[in-house]
């Protein structure tokens, strides 16, 4: 089970998020618990504010310390020991193995949605947190990464996808990109289903598979390659379509 506290000050943002598909699935079969916290019910005066402007001028406005620091204690006194996450431009890169790591954390994670300009750098100095970033973009807020990061870890947890085999084929579960899917019908707009997969023969369709795969990775995303768990042969048969797909550049 992965439990989660988000702190932000957009509650309505992340409530719908988690009301539906898969993660109302796992957090009705007890599988993710999710406790959305709004920061202005930790502000210390009569409006709730909880941002102002910086000191030394400059646009835009950032986060009070206090309000955080009061909800994380409050949190700490409930959950006891917890590991906080930032979701900063700044921080590491969030992938499928930081994505693993959080869904067997057995520590409550506990999200802290910046916006406007940041966040008072004595949250940074004063709490032991990770920042990490969803990629080399800014977005208004920290809602989207923190969902995102919580979509891709819970989904790894037995028992929230319906096959105990989806999250394992999944692409960057295994350093490659998946291989191509097909449901009925058989044939549309003159486009057919690979024959070999209503063959019914497992052995010659999981070949299939794993050679779209290589080749599909190959054709999107070639860096995945380098560390990929590839055979002997297969790093030879990937080299000879590298090589062929050079010859016709």
């Amino acid at each position: 089970m992965i439990h989660c506290d988000i702190l932000t000050l957009f509650p309505g943002m992340l409530e719908p998020i988690f009301g539906q598909s898969i993660l109302k699935r796992a957090i009705d079969k007890g599988l993710l618990n999710v406790c959305i916290r709004d920061l202005r019910d930790f502000a210390y005066d009569k409006h709730r504010v909880t941002d102002d402007v910086p000191y030394g001028g400059g646009g835009g406005m950032l986060l009070k310390p206090e309000p955080i620091f009061a909800a994380l204690d409050l949190i700490r006194e409930e959950r006891g020991e917890i590991r906080v996450i930032l979701p900063s431009p700044q921080g590491k890169h969030f992938d499928q193995t930081l994505a693993e790591d959080f869904s067997n954390e057995k520590l409550p994670l506990v999200f802290i949605c910046g916006h406007y300009e940041g966040i008072d750098a004595r949250v940074n100095d004063g709490i032991s947190l990770e920042e990490v970033s969803v990629g080399d973009y800014i977005l208004t807020g920290g809602e989207i990464p923190a969902a995102l990061m919580i979509d891709a870890a819970v989904r790894l947890v037995p028992g929230v996808l319906g096959g105990a085999l989806s999250a394992q084929e999944e692409s960057f579960s295994t350093s490659l990109l998946e291989h191509p899917h097909y449901t009925r019908p058989f044939e549309y707009r003159g486009m057919k289903v690979p024959e070999i997969l209503t063959s019914g023969h497992h052995s010659k369709i999981q070949g299939w598979r794993r050679e779209k795969s290589l080749i599909n990775t190959l054709e999107k995303r070639p860096d995945l390659l380098e560390e990929a768990p590839l055979t002997k042969a297969e790093r030879l048969w990937v080299a000879g379509l590298d090589l062929e797909q050079e010859g016709l550049r």
